[in-house]
């Protein structure tokens, strides 16, 4: 799946926050990545379709160093990554091993890769943030992934914090975090957000004005009708 420019401007001009509330109303609560929180501050919001990536407990037959040069390998799930994609990886909310480090972030950006979202750490902090990549995860730390996970494959469906992820969803990221957008949610979430902005938007400046809450946030029928007529 590749997004539509027109898609990833609308996208993003419209808040994780905002794409909560939107898929909230059709009854989806459980968008919002656990843990996924953006490593350098100030990161801009992306959007991509998702490219997912799955570890599970290590064992100590498979999480060795020797299995960095197996076919099923990170090293070989990067070289799949599509440009504009936005990597997804189900790290079971371990913080002890560090999933990727600098080199395999420079490979992604030369690859493309829009983005980097795990419930787990990466290692090689410096050299990460040195490479440009925008990553959201749940920290850092010294040891290689082999010392608490064993990867297992790519391009599969997966959980990471706590949200079902699918290969070709679309994700959104920004400093509240990451957000997942099922494929078929899309056109909604793009007719409907941008209206939502708008109106809360209006709502904050009749705040600033003074207005009180009540029939307000939310809108009585009145307050509908004068936020129509703003419109016009």
């Amino acid at each position: 799946m590749s997004l539509s420019p027109e898609a990833i401007a609308t996208l993003s001009h419209v808040t994780t926050a905002t794409i909560t509330t939107v898929l909230l109303k059709k009854g989806l609560r459980n968008v919002w990545m656990r843990g996924a929180r953006p490593l350098r501050p100030g990161q801009k919001r992306l959007v991509g379709p998702a490219f997912t990536l799955r570890f599970v407990p290590a064992r100590e037959d498979l999480a060795t160093p020797e299995s960095w040069s197996s076919p099923i390998s990170t090293r070989t799930a990067i070289e799949a990554m599509p440009a504009g994609c936005i990597a997804v990886v189900d790290a079971m909310g371990v913080k002890d091993a560090g999933i990727f480090g600098d080199i395999l972030c420079a490979r992604m950006i030369k690859r493309g890769v829009t983005a980097l979202i795990t419930d787990g750490v990466v290692r090689d902090v410096e050299g990460v943030l040195g490479t440009g990549l925008q990553v959201w995860c749940d920290g850092f730390a010294a040891p290689p992934s082999v010392a608490g996970l064993t990867f297992v494959g790519w391009g599969e469906p997966i959980g990471c914090g706590g949200v079902a992820v699918f290969p070709n969803d679309v994700v959104v990221a920004d400093q509240d975090g990451a957000v997942l957008i099922p494929q078929a949610m899309l056109d909604h979430v793009l007719a409907e957000a941008p209206e939502q902005e708008r109106m809360e938007a209006w709502i904050v400046e009749e705040v600033n004005k003074g207005a009180v809450l009540p029939g307000l946030y939310p809108m009585n029928a009145e307050t509908k009708a004068r936020y129509a007529a703003s419109k016009k």
